[in-house]
């Protein structure tokens, strides 16, 4: 084989290493973070600056693997809703969207589609209506703060089925009726064994 062949060949070799370096976001990933940057205003500077949140990172998000597993935006002063979109992050395993009064609207049910998760933080927002039943869908869940909201309604029973569960916060809402006990045929909070902050 010639030199020139060989650099050839070195060229195509680091241009392709440098082809996957640039694009490492997992394309799914990508688009649900294009979506809520189009849905929410205030959304960090460095949000759509590339195509890569995770080889050149948006600030509030972390990867591994080239996958979204954390979205931590407390107090950014962002505004809009928690749309759908949220639930197609499959490998999240921490949002934190605390603290951004801004926003509102209700939470999607589509919360239970991160079987991942295993921190959810929206306190101190202006979320309203009833809390998802769908909640109860996250296994690994271990802490869980919805305090200081607009919620109203009763406490899903379902939130007896987070095993994992130690920290529940829904203080500061307006939520009404007793809390779930369990009975023969649906959970209740009295299974949360593992809770220390209830």
């Amino acid at each position: 084989m010639t030199m020139a062949a060989i650099g050839v060949l070195c060229f195509l070799v680091f241009s392709a290493g440098i082809h996957v370096v640039s694009s490492v976001t997992d394309p799914g990933d990508l688009a649900v973070l294009r979506s809520l940057k189009d849905q929410w205003q205030n959304t960090p500077p460095s949000w759509g600056k590339t195509d890569d949140a995770c080889g050149t990172p948006w600030e509030g998000v972390t990867c591994e693997n080239s996958r979204v597993t954390g979205l931590v935006l407390s107090t950014m002063g962002l505004v809009g809703e928690l749309t759908g979109d949220i639930g197609d992050l499959t490998e999240l395993k921490s949002l934190d969207l605390s603290f951004n009064r801004g926003l509102t609207g209700t939470l999607t049910p589509r919360l239970g589609d991160l079987k991942s998760l295993n921190i959810l933080i929206l306190s101190g927002c202006e979320f309203s209506g009833n809390i998802p039943n769908e909640l109860g869908n996250l296994a690994e869940l271990s802490f869980l703060a919805l305090n200081t909201n607009y919620f109203t309604g009763g406490i899903p029973p379902s939130l007896g089925n987070l095993s994992k569960l130690y920290w529940l916060d829904l203080a500061d809402n307006q939520l009404t009726g007793s809390l779930p006990v369990s009975a023969a045929t649906t959970p209740g909070l009295d299974l949360l064994k593992k809770a220390k902050h209830l």
